[in-house]
This record gives C-alpha cells, structure tokens and sequence, in this order.
C-alpha cells in the first residue's frame, strides 16, 4: 500500500474536494483520481461518495481514516527520527520474561544504547501475565513475553522467537532414577516455572490422568532453575537455548517421557493506543538480535 494513495485519501477526505486535494498536492485532478482508484481497487472498497453535493466519505472510507492518518503519523515520526541530527531523549520503559533476559538481555541492550545513545532504558524482567498487566496500565512501553497470554484488541503482538523445550536431568539422577514413562517422570522432583506460567499449565495437563499430583519446586528465575537441575534437586523441561552449553560438555541429559513438549514462543507487545515509533523499531531490533544470536 502506498503511502503516497494514503495520503492523498487523507487530503480528499478532510477538504471535501479532488480539487482542493490536487491544489494542495501539487497534482492534477486526473492524478488525484487515479490514486484514490488504485487505493479503493487494492482495498478492495469505495472510499468516496461523488454527487451534486459534493464529495464524501463512503461508511468503509470513514473506517479507513483513522487508520490511514495513523499510518502517515508512522511514517512521519519514522522520518524526523531517521534525519534527526538530536538523538531522542527520555525513558523507554521495558518489561522482558526471565529466559530472554537470561539469554538476551546485555546483547540487546548494548544494541539499543548503540541506537539511540541518549535514552534511558528501564528494564524489568517478571513472568508474562504480569508484564501484560503493566503493559495494560500504562506501566511499561513494549514487553518481550511469552507468546499465547494477548488476544486483547489494545495490544499489538509480533512473534520473536520460539524453541523447543526439553525434559532434562542431570546423568547421574538419570542412572539411578531412570523415566520412560509419565509415570514415572511424576515420582520425580518436578523443577518447574511458576504458577500462571505457560510451561506451569502444560504440567498441569500433562500429570492430569495421574493418580497422585507431583512434587513441583517452581522458581520465575530460569537460571535457578537450571542451577537446581545441575545439582541434582529434580528433573526439568527448559527451552533449548538454555541447555545447550550443558548438553554439550554432558552436565545434562536430555530424555524423553511421552509426547515431544509444544515449543515455547516469545513475542513482542505494545499498545495500540501509543503512537510512537519507538516501541515498534526496537521490538524489530529486537527480533533481528534474538535470530542472530540463536
């Protein structure tokens, strides 16, 4: 969609008139009318109602407006940002779940402080239905959460990454305690995230059909978690980034209960309402940091 038809639309829409529109544009009126077809052809809708009163919004071009010089606003800011010889200035405050910020979080601020080296950078790091409660009140400007807890029409969401999880314990633990079978995996020390989280709840289906519940140790810090499990306190289902380095010198044993576990996702969270570019250019930055170093 071309920001050019966006915004002759907009210009038609708030003077009432193609003639006014191409006087102030700079363009004739056949040019004005052959971007507001090209717009209603790929949006598949009439924009304008064209009579002896004049000419105005159709119902689907009132929809459009918002949208439309929100979009311009966008690209407006994205601009002044780009050629502003005066880095921004002012606090961007950050909320980011436990396992990024375990795996991420000095690569992207380092990357953020290169980007925009006069901003402050407030960063919290808690489970996910907290980070999205802030978000909600105003709280917190972008968050780096796991993905599946936003469906709310206020919150923009865009995926960031996701990894496999895998069960875990130490070889020793395996060797004297070995688990084939759910079963067996819920006579074990279950280290696991917090209530509310979604690693919790996938536990929760999963020892549903046993008789007896588990024993869980739950813990928000994912580097707790893999403390623990190095030394032998229970068996635990982590992401795989978190393990890699412990699999491969052998500190930890991957092993296989039932069904492979569903793979975690991430995803960056703003509101809707917070027209700024900010939010959105580092939720990018942030993906592209989190892709390169996985």
């Amino acid at each position: 969609m071309r920001l050019r038809n966006l915004n002759t639309f907009v210009k038609v829409a708030r003077l009432g008139s193609f003639h006014a529109a191409a006087q102030q544009l700079h363009a004739t009126q056949p040019a004005i009318s052959a971007r507001i077809h090209a717009l209603e052809e790929e949006l598949g809708a009439q924009l304008f109602i064209r009579d002896k009163s004049g000419t105005r919004l159709s119902a689907r071009g009132v929809q459009l407006l918002p949208y439309a010089e929100k979009l311009l606003a966008i690209s407006q800011e994205m601009k002044q940002q780009i050629c502003d010889e005066n880095p921004q200035k002012g606090t961007l405050r950050i909320g980011i779940t436990d396992t990024l910020a375990h795996l991420y979080l000095a690569p992207l601020l380092q990357h953020w402080q290169q980007q925009h080296p006069l901003m402050s950078f407030e960063l919290i790091s808690d489970v996910t239905l907290t980070l999205m409660r802030q978000l909600q009140e105003h709280e917190l400007d972008l968050a780096l959460m796991v993905a599946g807890h936003s469906n709310l029409p206020e919150l923009v969401t865009e995926p960031l990454c996701s990894y496999p999880q895998h069960w875990v314990a130490t070889p020793q633990r395996l060797a004297d305690n070995p688990v084939s079978s759910i079963a067996e995996l819920g006579r074990s020390p279950i280290l696991s995230f917090p209530r509310d989280t979604r690693p919790w709840d996938y536990l929760q289906q999963l020892f549903r059909p046993l008789e007896e519940t588990p024993v869980f140790h739950t813990c928000s810090s994912v580097a707790n978690l893999l403390t623990l499990t190095l030394e032998g306190a229970g068996v635990a289902l982590l992401p795989e980034p978190v393990l890699r380095t412990h699999l491969q010198q052998g500190r930890l044993t991957i092993f296989s209960p039932g069904p492979q576990p569903p793979e975690l996702a991430f995803c960056a969270c703003w509101r809707l309402d917070d027209d700024r570019i900010l939010p959105q250019l580092l939720a990018k930055s942030g993906r592209e940091i989190i892709i390169r170093r996985t």
